[in-house]
């Protein structure tokens, strides 16, 4: 009876050490300095030239103003600029971004 009373104890004493060992490992792994960048320079690259593409085509599709407010002008609302060329824009910069995000170096 003497003897599982001491084992008793002694396991009752290593489990603290054990998860003090688990515990200084962790603070090691947190210190621990980062190397390596989620993305790269390529990724970021292609997200800036998304984001022009995108930007282009907000641009393209801005504007509009009439010379006259008595004249409306639907030539200049319903132009071949605003209703294709600014979204195809959007859509290969927002395509760009797409791509840089799932592009493996």
């Amino acid at each position: 009876m003497g003897e599982s009373k001491q084992k008793k104890s002694k396991s009752t004493v290593q489990a603290p050490s054990n998860i003090q060992e688990k515990m200084s490992s962790e603070k090691r792994t947190f210190n621990k300095p980062m190397h390596e960048m989620t993305y790269g320079w390529a990724q970021y690259k292609w997200m800036l030239i998304g984001l022009g593409f995108i930007t282009l085509g907000l641009i393209l599709m801005s504007g509009g103003w009439m010379p006259s407010p008595d004249v409306w002008d639907e030539s200049i609302i319903y132009s071949s600029r605003r209703l294709v060329l600014a979204p195809i824009c959007m859509i290969i910069g927002l395509g760009l971004q797409i791509y840089a995000i799932f592009k493996l170096d």
